[in-house]
């Protein structure tokens, strides 16, 4: 099997569809997994775990466990204390902006905006940061720096286009000096931005709103400064307060996992190979174990042309015994056209009715935990290593047979 770009989709609780008129199901903790096998794939799995979500969440009686729960987005530790110290600031700042002391003012608004951009990797906001600028702004207005003012307030405007000045703090000279500027013909400079992150698929937010997931190229952008954050669970927080040009930006990010997630990632080749064959096995149940998990849609997404047409296997697997319900492979030609949501709505219910047509829960199976599957340190540190499986029975499971995958 090809070497796996290692990347996991959230996990999200499942269930079997109950017949027509049957009463509803329980609820079940189930999840959705996904390998890539290569990075092309890795690049899309944001995209096809969003659209999975979306179908999921149309079921009745799921407990869905996005990977944000099984893998929390980590904090940026030195962020979150630049932020403490920029609030800190802010308070002192304000205090001066509004006695008038436009010196001590000018000083104390200089540093809280340096520490405001230090820690953009804990605001979900431009908040208090935007207030900070407009007070500078104003402040050397009133101290007759009119550059100063006009860069400040077009950062402003970049950051918040709307941001809205209030009057009771701000004079009627800064007022209409900001809506000169934001009618001027820099304020009316665009430019784009392109960000990259290793691995791909995080997410991606500007100015708190979310624009898509990595590789891309963000929407068209007012020139200036603007908040860029970036998410994948499992690794560390990212934030920046990047400065958008005429000419394209480029934003390039390696992205630091957790312990946790390192655990995890080195059982992904096992865990691919146990959906290539069709036939589960001991480390999707040591997973389902690990994460509470009965059930689960267990993927292995990989690239099939240069226009970025993708095929993914994906099936129903009972997580307690690592035994597959429902196995189907399907080709994607993009969402040009935004067909790939429906697409994989229909795979999902298909997937749901095929699982429902399976062998009973009730049946009893041998406990696949006897053997090691390398989930027993994941709550250690880890140290990259990859325990050997035990040779595993025959079983009676009619996929063993036809799994669909014997041209992968």
């Amino acid at each position: 099997m090809k070497t796996l770009f290692r990347c996991v989709l959230p996990l999200v609780s499942l269930t079997v569809f109950s017949a027509m008129g049957a009463p509803a199901p329980s609820a079940r903790r189930v999840s959705t997994l996904l390998v890539p096998m290569d990075k092309g794939a890795e690049n899309q799995l944001g995209k096809f775990e969003q659209h999975l979500n979306e179908a999921l969440n149309e079921f009745n009686g799921l407990q869905v466990k996005t990977a944000d729960e099984l893998f929390p987005v980590a904090p940026d530790e030195n962020a979150q204390q630049a932020s403490k110290r920029a609030e800190k600031g802010f308070d002192e700042s304000r205090a001066a902006f509004t006695a008038r002391n436009y010196d001590d003012a000018e000083l104390k608004l200089r540093s809280t905006v340096k520490e405001f951009s230090k820690a953009v990797g804990a605001l979900e906001k431009c908040g208090h940061l935007c207030d900070a600028l407009a007070m500078y702004a104003a402040t050397m207005l009133a101290r007759g720096d009119e550059n100063e003012a006009r860069a400040a307030t077009l950062d402003l405007l970049s950051l918040t286009p709307d941001y809205e000045l209030d009057r009771k703090v701000f004079d009627q000279k800064f007022i209409a000096f900001k809506a000169k500027v934001a009618t001027g013909k820099q304020a009316l400079l665009r430019g784009n931005v392109t960000v990259a992150t290793q691995p791909g698929g995080a997410r991606v937010f500007i100015d708190g709103q979310f624009i898509g997931f990595t590789p891309l190229t963000a929407p068209t952008l007012a020139v200036g400064k603007h908040l860029l954050r970036i998410e994948r669970p499992g690794f560390k927080r990212y934030g920046a307060l990047i400065e958008v040009g005429v000419e394209e930006a480029e934003i390039k990010h390696d992205l630091l996992p957790t312990s946790g997630y390192r655990a995890y990632d080195a059982l992904l080749d096992k865990l691919g190979a146990e959906v290539t064959k069709g036939k589960g096995g001991p480390t999707m149940a040591g997973m389902g174990k690990t994460f509470g998990l009965d059930r689960a849609l267990v993927g292995v997404l990989k690239v099939v042309n240069e226009a970025g047409g993708t095929e993914l296997l994906l099936g129903v697997f009972d997580m307690r015994s690592g035994r597959p319900l429902a196995l189907k492979r399907t080709q994607f030609q993009g969402e040009e056209y935004g067909q790939l949501k429906g697409e994989l709505s229909r795979l999902v219910n298909s997937l749901f009715n095929q699982a429902d047509q399976g062998p009973s829960e009730s049946e009893k199976t041998s406990d696949p935990l006897d053997s090691k599957t390398g989930m027993e340190e994941w709550g250690g540190e880890d140290r990259g290593a990859r325990s050997k499986e035990k040779p595993r029975k025959k079983s009676k499971d009619p996929l063993d047979g036809v799994s669909g995958t014997e041209d992968w």
